[in-house]
């Protein structure tokens, strides 16, 4: 790609968690690369995959709203959140990590088993009120395990004991759910469709459902994985039972600690790809033609990354449009023959040295634009 013929360099950058957003982290980027190629035509396209910063990149893309409300955090304690309406309003999309994230906890101190997905729901509500009659209900990053039991009671689903009592919020009280009564949840959800997007293939239950893969990062242990295991596997009959729906093996159910499972099981949602849907949603395959180069990244390249996330995504994407990608990540954690097998010509880390963590997370920005422009450099000595 020599300077002359780099016309166009499109950065299709997710976040890098702890520190930037995918905004920053593509301007940061495009910095780097028009510092190298100063006469490139460099286009940022903020995306996510279904976790932070899906709004973001539909606000971008479509422009919108920006909505903001008070509602319940995932230890039930007040949080200032918000949802998005985008276009004419009638399309909003709700981010659970805002209401019911993992990043609203002080460190250490959570418990998935009373953690409550009761303030998604109420956004969800909020949205619903605005006018939106279709719901994007981006699921990454949260801190439940409770099939979404919280956000469908917000909604008006009544989750049950043996006595007709209603249950505690969060996923330990589902080891108790005898009924759901579903009447005003319908009522309050008629006429409104909802798409789940999530990145994850994981299912409810099992050695690879939300409880035994996420349980231990949100905080359970061992103990308190076999109660929630208990407790979902519990919710997924109760709620086969009631809609005919049996969610436990589906794929993708187990994201959000089961939330996923839950609103496909009672409210008759549908699970997408988080990354296809933004992808789609940007328009990236269109931008792509006539590109030269296009750069992706995000926080850690790993296994998972490759499984549906965005960087993954993008790369497909490049590969279609027959243009070269490239990475830039703050760790790798795969080898160059599995990202070469998805589209990823090479992939560079943003940590020039030994750095601890908190270092490399204050000084992000300034770490992936000097890696871009390094990584710039090494493709203009390449030509």
């Amino acid at each position: 790609m020599a300077e002359a013929a780099a016309q166009r360099i499109v950065i299709a950058s997710d976040k890098f968690k702890g520190s930037l957003s995918s905004k920053e982290a593509g301007t940061a980027i495009a910095q780097g690369f028009g510092h190298v190629f100063p006469h490139a035509s460099i286009e940022v396209v903020p995306i996510a995959d279904g976790g932070e910063g899906t709004i973001e990149a539909l606000l971008t893309a479509q422009g919108g709203t920006r909505m903001a409300r008070t509602v319940s955090g995932p230890q039930g304690e007040s949080v200032r959140s918000f949802f998005a309406l985008l276009g004419g309003g009638d399309v909003a999309v709700v981010e659970l990590a805002q209401a019911s994230g993992l990043n609203l906890v002080s460190a250490g101190s959570n418990d998935p088993r009373t953690a409550t997905t009761f303030g998604t729901g109420q956004l969800v509500a909020a949205a619903i009120d605005a006018g939106a009659r279709r719901i994007v209900l981006a699921v990454g990053g949260s801190a439940t395990n409770d099939a979404g039991a919280g956000a469908l009671s917000a909604l008006g689903a009544r989750f049950c004991d043996a006595a007709g009592e209603e249950l505690a919020r969060g996923g330990g009280a589902l080891g108790e759910l005898t009924r759901i009564d579903l009447r005003a949840l319908r009522a309050r959800l008629r006429g409104v469709t909802i798409d789940v997007a999530c990145d994850v293939t994981n299912v409810l239950c099992g050695p690879d459902g939300a409880s035994a893969v996420y349980g231990p990062q949100k905080g359970a242990t061992p103990r308190a994985v076999a109660a929630l295991e208990g407790a979902l596997d519990r919710f997924s009959r109760v709620a086969a039972d009631t809609t005919g729906i049996d969610v436990r093996d589906l794929a993708g159910s187990g994201a959000a600690g089961g939330t996923a499972g839950g609103f496909v099981a009672l409210a008759g949602a549908n699970i997408v790809s988080g990354a296809a849907l933004v992808l789609e949603a940007v328009r990236l395959p269109q931008r792509l033609r006539g590109a030269n180069l296009v750069v992706t990244g995000e926080g850690v390249l790993d296994s998972q990354s490759l499984e549906g996330k965005a960087p993954f995504a993008v790369a497909r994407a490049a590969m279609t449009a027959g243009v070269p990608a490239v990475a830039l990540v703050g760790t790798i954690a795969c080898d160059n023959s599995r990202l070469a097998a998805i589209g990823i010509r090479t992939a560079a880390t943003i940590v020039p040295g030994p750095m601890s963590l908190k270092d490399a997370l204050s000084d992000a920005r300034l770490l992936l634009r000097d890696a871009a422009q390094r990584l710039a450099s090494a493709i203009a000595l390449d030509l």
